[in-house]
């Protein structure tokens, strides 16, 4: 490990964390597969569709967690998890990781205007998002609501909106799939807080599950993800987004998903968030089987 992190490119890329690049590419997809009522975009929009992918991947989420680990330095030293992470081996100092942040800042906005100028403003808009959520005095991420608020809006929002702009204006984007979204990202992101809560605890971090406790934090997960199932269903019963023929598997999946989501969550690790995600993935590609038929 420690020979791979002395080549700048390997650091790189350890710094933005290529497993969390699914989590803004899926909804990102189905934005597309929505807007253009097809698997892939057409021909003349593919290339936006790549350079979007390189933004919405390595680029925002290298300058995001850039931003987050020079903030989060304290817990992450406490943080058995991050042990390898490179800022707290000492296999990029500060300096550099502050360096590299505005580079690749620079290069995700950049990259938007071949996108287009809405899609440059999303990128902007991400950008300070994240900036808020780990620098102070803002520092949202210490601010219990706010931080399920802003992953939630960034998840569930603005990447499928991401990906349906790249086809349609983002104004026609349909308001039901975002709700949906939002309460999915929501539910998927208050059972991290508890993964790290010693650590940021010990930090003096005021995460939402330091504030409210791990309980409460799998009580409102619980709801937040049985109340996206319900949005879903009911979205089914009246033909609205989801198309009708789905309603039936729908409502024998509810309870599989939320029986599932309760198991894993009760004492969260990324390994079972990763596991509830693949889960979920089962419906979502019947959804866009069914929509797309």
């Amino acid at each position: 490990m420690t020979a791979l992190y002395e080549r700048p490119a390997a650091v790189l890329v350890a710094v933005s964390r290529p497993w969390f690049w699914p989590v803004s590419w899926v909804p990102a997809y189905l934005g597309t597969v929505l807007a253009g009522r097809a698997w892939l975009p057409a021909r003349e929009d593919a290339a936006r569709a790549v350079v979007a992918l390189l933004i919405l991947g390595p680029l925002v989420w290298g300058a995001v967690l850039a931003q987050n680990d020079l903030h989060d330095l304290p817990s992450d030293c406490a943080n058995p998890r991050k042990a390898t992470a490179p800022l707290v081996t000492g296999a990029v100092s500060v300096a550099d990781l502050r360096r590299w942040y505005r580079v690749i800042a620079l290069a995700a906005v950049g990259a938007a205007l071949f996108v287009g100028p809405l899609f440059v403003l999303g990128v902007a808009g991400v950008l300070l998002l994240g900036w808020a959520y780990s620098v102070p005095p803002l520092r949202l991420k210490t601010r219990p609501g706010w931080d399920v608020a802003v992953n939630a809006l960034v998840v569930g929002v603005v990447s499928p909106v991401a990906g349906w702009s790249i086809t349609r204006a983002p104004w026609q984007f349909p308001w039901q799939f975002g709700l949906i979204g939002v309460l999915f990202a929501a539910a998927l992101y208050v059972p991290t807080t508890v993964t790290d809560l010693a650590a940021d605890t010990g930090a003096g971090d005021t995460t939402f599950a330091v504030r409210l406790g791990a309980r409460f934090a799998y009580g409102l997960g619980l709801a937040l993800w049985g109340a996206a199932l319900a949005v879903s269903v009911l979205c089914a019963a009246l033909d609205v987004l989801v198309p009708r023929s789905t309603l039936v598997e729908q409502l024998v999946m509810a309870p599989v998903l939320l029986a599932a989501y309760a198991a894993l969550t009760r004492r969260p690790t990324i390994t079972r968030m990763a596991a509830v995600s693949m889960v979920f993935a089962i419906p979502t590609v019947g959804f866009v089987r069914a929509y797309l038929g």
